[in-house]
């Protein structure tokens, strides 16, 4: 128990597309449940908040990396990992990649971008500083990835009811009794899941290598994030509303009706802040997660599609992709 619950720098979670979504349901079929999908974006009716800039087709998959004042985002057309300048959103290099990346964390101790292509099933992981990559093979369809405070990397696959914990390049075990896990989270000695199959959160101890609780996510949950405290927030994005559960024990304590499709998560446990998009709707909003009862804080215009948020420590910068018009937001508090 003595790394338990220790903050990520940065957390965020990644969107997807309508149609290359969390929905692809191939292994839920057998349950009757169905993966939850972001709503189609309708067009703008606000002008967005903030600074906007143009960077390639698709943009699904950002984060903000303190070590190196870096931001990251996956791009299609080619396949493409850009790590971008911030402040301007300028282009500092581009890594090519085999495949389709729909999420993006960082390591714990920053500096490395984690990123899973689900198309090739590997994790690369991406020096920002330098653009040089390690890929690691692991089971179907990678949808997201996190790091743990010992260095290793959680790789949730999708498409295999999987998680693979990778050391030094290397598959070490496998957690393999989830249907179909979206997001992924690691939290001191927990692994977390959040299964989009089976609508339930799931945490496993990474000592011992085994299950330690099971519990119920809503109608239709796709992401979570840290949230401090010992507390994770997870989007049920079907059932249009942000659940907060504590992770010992593994219960739901809190939730917030959102309407209108929440999806793209971030959070800031350093400011105990959540930002969840609005796909339906066009918005960011913020959540004070302080307490049990989490309550909206801001509500801010964005930009086309935001399947994508990542927020900066201190909740003072946002960014938020535009996956319809293939640009990237920012916004400063």
């Amino acid at each position: 128990m003595s790394r338990r619950f220790l903050a990520l720098a940065v957390a965020v979670t990644i969107g997807l597309t309508p149609l290359a979504g969390c929905g692809q349901d191939e292994p839920a079929k057998s349950n009757g449940k169905k993966a939850a999908e972001p709503a189609t974006s309708p067009p703008l009716t606000a002008v967005p908040v903030g600074t906007t800039r143009a960077v390639g087709a698709l943009p699904q998959g950002i984060v903000y990396d303190a070590k190196t004042d870096s931001l990251a985002v996956a791009v299609r057309d080619p396949y493409r990992l850009l790590v971008l300048d911030p402040t301007t959103l300028a282009p500092r290099r581009s890594v090519e990649l085999p495949g389709k990346v729909r999420h993006l964390q960082v390591t714990t101790e920053g500096g490395t971008a984690l990123v899973p292509t689900e198309t090739a099933d590997k994790i690369f992981e991406v020096d920002l500083a330098t653009g040089r990559a390690q890929a690691t093979d692991v089971e179907r369809h990678p949808h997201d990835a996190a790091g743990t405070d010992t260095g290793d990397v959680l790789s949730g696959n999708e498409f295999s009811g999987s998680i693979s914990v990778v050391r030094r390049g290397r598959v070490v075990h496998t957690f393999d009794d989830l249907r179909q896990p979206g997001g992924v989270l690691a939290a001191g000695d927990l692994a977390v899941a959040v299964d989009v199959g089976d609508y339930t959160v799931t945490t496993y101890d990474l000592d011992t290598e085994k299950r330690v609780a099971r519990v119920p996510a809503g109608k239709g949950p796709t992401h979570g994030v840290l949230a401090g405290d010992g507390r994770i927030a997870v989007t049920d994005t079907r059932g249009d509303q942000v659940l907060l559960y504590t992770l010992d024990p593994l219960r739901q304590i809190g939730r917030l009706p959102l309407a209108g499709s929440p999806y793209g998560i971030a959070g800031d446990p350093t400011t105990k802040t959540v930002w969840v998009t609005l796909t339906a709707k066009n918005l960011l909003v913020g959540l004070d997660v302080s307490g049990t009862s989490p309550r909206v804080i801001a509500s801010i215009a964005t930009v086309r599609q935001p399947d994508t948020v990542a927020v900066s420590p201190g909740a003072r910068t946002l960014w938020v992709t535009g996956t319809k018009d293939g640009v990237v937001q920012r916004i400063t508090r």
